[in-house]
């Protein structure tokens, strides 16, 4: 489904095979990286109009959708100022919608937090409820083990391996701890041990 063609294994997204249907999968899911993705010499509207038509949204429904979208991060002032001179969270914010733009079944967000302040982090995960609440399953990788409290599902990777696959609760259970934090820190220190 990306730029490299698995070696070995196979896989799924939203259904469909990822090397055999990789361009149905790209049709159905959205991707927010780490670093800024959006334009910064655009307006944020401008930057709402082309990710909507790259995405293939009918220009009826850009208008209207961007309308609502401005208006719920509350940027509809802000829509014609330059990308490149928002807040770090208020970029991120508009990233995170952008990639969502187009109603994905499926949306990657790579390390979306990192950098910005509590409070944003608080509202961005508000973002993301609401999208999941839309139907939208959301994959969050993240260095911030909080985060993975608010998460249905988590997946813990150490050394380039799944080492734990559980709710929070679950795995909070199964390794006696009372954190995710708790929880990464025994399975990292296992991983060591192996060495």
């Amino acid at each position: 489904c990306g730029l490299s063609r698995p070696t070995s294994g196979g896989g799924s997204v939203a259904g469909f095979d990822i090397i055999k249907e990789a361009e149905k999968i790209k049709r159905r899911i959205g991707y927010m990286s780490q670093k800024f993705s959006l334009y910064e010499d655009l307006t944020v509207l401008e930057n709402i109009r082309l990710f909507g038509g790259i995405y293939g949204v009918p220009d009826k429904e850009i208008k209207r959708r961007g309308e609502e979208l401005l208006r719920r991060l509350d940027f509809y002032d802000e829509r014609n100022r330059r990308v490149k001179s928002l807040p770090l969270g208020w970029k991120q914010k508009l990233a995170f919608s952008t990639a969502i733009f187009h109603r994905p079944e499926v949306v990657f967000l790579d390390e979306p937090t990192g950098g910005v302040s509590p409070e944003t982090r608080r509202q961005f995960w508000e973002l993301i409820y609401r999208a999941a609440a839309d139907g939208i399953t959301i994959f969050v990788t993240t260095h911030y083990m909080d985060e993975a409290e608010y998460c249905n599902r988590v997946s813990i990777m150490v050394d380039g391996r799944i080492e734990a696959l559980d709710t929070p609760e679950n795995l909070r259970e199964r390794f006696s701890a009372d954190s995710m934090d708790a929880v990464f820190y025994l399975l990292a220190r296992r991983a060591k041990r192996q060495e």
